[in-house]
């Protein structure tokens, strides 16, 4: 098994990272942080293993073996690249130093190292790449302590461990589909195609050699078992037989059916795109018994009810085969079920670590909230916390009508959780959770009018309107008849006249409404005391869109559409106040990319 991945000048990974790893475990993090570039940088790895002990003995001792084993760019299938430089952190290959007082280069080398533990020894293994030209680069041995800078012919290297070459890591990128057609290929032709993404086309293909290993050298009735523990894995998840792929001598292509649970046979191109996809990482994951597999997003097109079933399914299988699952995701499901048992890595901040190492709180911040939190909590470093979805639409139309670009900017993409409630104790209690688990986040919540004491920290503040609700500093008279005469673009689809009646609906809808609410001895709309989403705004749409003869389209969750009918000068103080209140909070936040 595979324990520990250090890693650098490699890619993103420009200083050395140190990669805890476990059986099984799980990469998480936001896009473009590094989980797929450390699985390439394990699948690198077992690459320039495989090739050092296939054409040098271990020890490097010769000149020739010095030298180092060459690598071109395009045998490395699963990171496919138009120049050698791209693996390099920064397209930097090179650096210039000083020998004996003159300026020289120096190629600067990116170093990958691999811990394990075979047959209860550890053992460690590292290789450093050597950059020669566009199309290839050579790979040696890792250089022993305080050789680092010297030449090649100076350096003493390390012995890479018998143990590290019986090593076998097998890289599967997320399904692309599937072709309606698959030529025979063999186990070659079908590793190079999955390494290039091209999952689509070897589908049945590799069903076939898991059926049939007899081409490769395999045990026939194992692969008999094996077939029939994926034919009951895929019954027990989607409810459908699978039936043995044929091959067609005539055509050289490799056909495969299946039977739903109605017991139509159908191609397998008739399958659901989730289907193939699990259908891919289970044959793959039968195909290569006694591997280290790296499986990246194999939650994609899986829905959320399956996503659970199918991850505890992946890592019971593996443990079976005495693999072990790598695993790269975005799904919250997943996410969660591997923190409660499985070693995880988040991939936040300049550097992965595993979350377990953050203690019981963590734990417990993750059983109650959900990692997802954890996640955002580290990378935004701040939370808003609001009734709803709605709030968070009005509070973005309020400050873009105040041009407030600070408040903007804090809106666009926030770590926002809902609350469904005006409670300041749920905040609380989410914010509280989450801090266990993240020291340095800070929050802000705001509520609508609330009679119970507020807190304010440092660290957390929350804050609440002085009108009943939000949706009070939308609702004028003004605001509501521009509305009604809509914009400027709408004078392209709608004459003046209809404009007129749009406008005289409204007026007529705002006096019913606003008399009703007097009958019924409930406050004025344009007091600070009416809940006017449920009062005044509700009962006024529909009142409106029925005297124009048109569907009502405007919900509670369509209010913030108000907000562009509002003048600077309409906007209540209050709202700047807030906006100013939530800017502070933010800009103490401390996202984990900024250390």
């Amino acid at each position: 098994m595979i324990t520990k991945l250090t890693i650098e000048n490699f890619k993103r990974f420009g200083q050395k990272v140190e990669i805890e790893l476990g059986s099984p475990v799980v990469f998480v993090g936001p896009n473009n942080c590094g989980k797929t570039t450390a699985l390439q940088a394990l699948a690198l790895w077992e690459t320039a293993a495989r090739r050092w002990f296939e054409k040098r003995h271990p020890d490097v001792t010769t000149a020739s073996e010095r030298a180092g084993v060459p690598i071109n760019r395009k045998d490395i299938l699963f990171a496919p690249v138009p120049d050698s430089k791209v693996y390099w952190h920064g397209l930097h290959v090179r650096r210039g130093v000083k020998r004996k007082g003159k300026a020289a280069t120096q190629n600067i080398r990116m170093n990958i190292v691999v811990e394990g533990a075979t047959e209860d020894r550890t053992w460690v293994c590292g290789f450093e790449f050597d950059y020669q030209n566009a199309e290839t680069f050579n790979i040696r041995p890792l250089r022993k302590a305080g050789f680092d800078d010297s030449p090649v012919a100076e350096a003493e290297y390390t012995v890479p461990p018998e143990a590290a070459g019986k090593v076998r890591i097998a890289y599967l990128p997320p399904m692309s589909g599937l072709a309606s057609i698959e030529d025979r290929l063999d186990s070659g032709a079908i590793r190079r195609r999955i390494g290039e993404g091209r999952t689509a086309e070897v589908l049945r293909n590799l069903c076939y050699s898991l059926l049939h290993p007899d081409n490769n050298g395999g045990d026939p009735d194992i692969a008999t078992q094996r077939w029939e523990e994926l034919k009951r894995t895929m019954k027990t998840l989607f409810g459908v037989e699978l039936l043995e792929p044929a091959y067609n001598a005539d055509r050289g292509e490799v056909t495969m059916s299946y039977r739903d649970r109605a017991g139509t046979e159908l191609d397998l191109s008739s399958s659901g795109r989730g289907m193939q996809q699990t259908l891919l990482l289970f044959a793959y994951l039968y195909a290569n018994p006694g591997t280290a597999i790296l499986l990246d997003e194999p939650d994609a097109h899986l829905e959320v009810l399956r996503q659970r079933q199918t991850y505890n399914l992946l890592v019971e299988t593996a443990r079976q085969l005495h693999s072990q699952v790598i695993a790269a995701s975005h799904s919250e499901v997943v996410l969660n079920e591997a923190a409660g048992k499985d070693c995880v890595v988040a991939f936040v901040g300049s550097k992965p670590h595993v979350i377990s190492d953050r203690g019981s709180q963590l734990v417990k911040a993750l059983t109650t909230f959900g990692f997802e939190n954890y996640v955002l909590g580290e990378t935004k470093g701040w939370a808003l916390y609001l009734e709803g979805s709605t709030d968070l639409a009005i509070l973005k139309a309020l400050a873009a009508v105040l041009k407030h670009q600070e408040a903007v900017q804090c809106l666009e993409s926030p770590f926002v959780h809902y609350l469904n409630t005006n409670l300041p104790q749920s905040a609380r209690e989410h914010f509280y959770g989450i801090r266990d688990a993240v020291p340095n986040l800070v929050g802000f919540a705001l509520f609508d009018r609330i009679d119970k004491p507020l807190q304010s920290q440092d660290c957390y503040v929350e804050a609440a309107w002085s009108r009943r609700e939000i949706e009070n500093y939308l609702c004028t008279r003004e605001v509501l008849l521009r509305f009604a005469r809509g914009t400027e673009a709408d004078a392209d689809l709608f004459s003046a006249s209809e404009a007129d009646i749009r406008v005289k609906a409204m007026e007529k809808a705002i006096t019913d409404v606003e008399q009703s609410l007097q009958v019924l001895d409930k406050p004025s709309p344009w007091s600070a005391d009416c809940k006017v989403s449920d009062d005044f705004l509700r009962p006024l749409f529909k009142a409106y869109f029925a005297a124009l003869k048109m569907p009502n389209v405007i919900a509670k969750s369509d209010y913030h559409q108000l907000a562009p009918f509002l003048q600077p000068s309409d906007v209540d103080i209050e709202v700047r106040a807030k906006l100013d209140q939530l800017v502070a909070i933010a800009s103490k936040a401390k996202p984990a990319s900024q250390g």
